[in-house]
């Protein structure tokens, strides 16, 4: 069979675009989850959407291709290029434009059989003309209703439909700055497709632009929360390579502001808890029966992130809560040190000791999630402590490890 640029499932494109992206390191023959040929249909498939960013090095392994983008220098995220290649068959791409070639003018409205005599008309020209049945032209109307592209209107016991404006609802800067920095911003994406060239006057210092991979996942998970449903979560465990199936209630999506990680904070029955799904780990979506709890399962995880720092959690109750605690000092043109402590806080609270002394406290479930901030002011720490002595002897062995490894005094706790 030859190769083609367009696919009918993304998972396994979007799987090797992580692996080129994230994890560019694998020669051809490292990849051993599918056959040489899948390897080499995917990497070309991805090269025809990527080709400017897609780069190699050879080691002594073989050949390794990666795709190598500069966040920094890209306004717009090459990614989503990705979700606009799709599969379709000659029937499905003659239907399209007979469908809006009939209904071009956004003034006129025609009914199921004045458009279905008017594509056998204009499909009478050819010796072996296609044919399309009501149910297939109903079916493709119907989905371009729930796109926004065509309008139903009814007049009697008749429906009837016609093309809807296309209206841009927004501005190209609206547009823009939503496509990269909001989930499933691969919509804006597709709006300004029909703009074509624009200014553009955002650039982003972190960009965080894998997240356009798991648009679709992100934008089933949302659905489910809309409807208040149940779904199956299929994750994946990329170290043993293995799927697990779990049956959850999504609650809410949490994404970093650090590292641009998505989250999926959800109540899984199993374990009668709420807990954290990484989004870029799931494989697939499923929905469920509709969950008559979702609102008392919602307000519980809402009084809970009072006491998350990030994403994990202690069950549905205020289990072993931990206390953190640490006291900065600053010279007198220093005060933004202070303004950093109060917006960067989130649950915790910022006590002003003196003009040069301030003290931050938090009472969180997981205390090892907030040592990568606290770890931002070790310069200017002059007491800490934690409840949990075994993170804060971990935390105390090492800066002293790092005293020792610069050759510095004061390494001994």
């Amino acid at each position: 069979m030859a190769y083609s640029e367009l696919i009918k499932n993304f998972n396994r494109s979007r799987d090797y675009m992580r692996q080129f992206f994230v994890y560019g390191f694998k020669s051809r023959e490292e990849y051993n989850a599918k056959s040489t040929r899948s390897y080499d249909d995917e990497r070309r498939r991805i090269e025809s959407w990527l080709g400017e960013y897609m780069q190699f090095r050879q080691s002594a392994e073989g050949k390794n291709v990666f795709i190598s983008i500069d966040s920094r220098l890209s306004n717009h995220n090459p990614l989503y290029k990705g979700w606009k290649a799709k599969s379709f068959t000659d029937k499905d791409i003659t239907l399209h434009f007979i469908l809006f070639d009939i209904l071009y003018d956004t003034e006129v409205s025609l009914s199921i059989s004045e458009i279905i005599d008017r594509i056998e008309e204009k499909l009478s020209a050819f010796e072996t003309p296609m044919e399309f049945d009501e149910s297939t032209v109903r079916k493709k109307l119907k989905e371009y209703i729930a796109q926004g592209l065509i309008i139903p209107e009814k007049h009697g016991k008749t429906m009837y439909y016609r093309r809807s404006d296309n209206t841009m609802f927004c501005g190209t800067d609206c547009l823009d700055f939503f496509s990269e920095v909001a989930p499933c911003g691969v919509v804006g994406s597709y709006i300004l497709d029909r703009v074509g060239n624009h200014k553009k006057h955002f650039a982003f210092k972190h960009h965080y632009i894998t997240s356009a991979m798991d648009s679709e996942i992100l934008y089933q998970i949302f659905d489910a929360i809309r409807q208040k449903r149940q779904i199956t979560l299929n994750t994946i465990n990329r170290r043993k390579e293995t799927i697990t199936e779990n049956h959850v209630v999504p609650l809410k999506v949490f994404i970093s502001v650090q590292n641009g990680r998505q989250h999926l904070l959800a109540y899984a029955p199993r374990f009668d808890r709420i807990t954290s799904f990484r989004i870029d780990r799931v494989d697939s979506v499923v929905l469920g029966d509709i969950c008559e709890d979702f609102d008392s399962l919602r307000d519980t995880l809402t009084n809970m992130q009072r006491h998350m720092w990030g994403v994990s959690t202690q069950g549905r109750s205020n289990e072993r809560i931990e206390h953190i605690e640490f006291t900065v000092t600053y010279g007198d043109n220093e005060q933004h040190i202070h303004n950093r402590l109060l917006r960067e806080k989130r649950c915790g609270t910022v006590e002003r000791i003196d003009n040069n002394t301030s003290r931050f406290s938090a009472d969180i479930y997981d205390s090892t999630e907030v040592i990568p901030w606290i770890r931002t002011f070790i310069c200017r720490i002059t007491d800490i402590s934690f409840s949990n002595k075994d993170v804060e002897k971990q935390f105390k062995d090492d800066i002293s490890a790092m005293y020792q490894l610069y050759g510095l005094e004061g390494g001994e706790q």
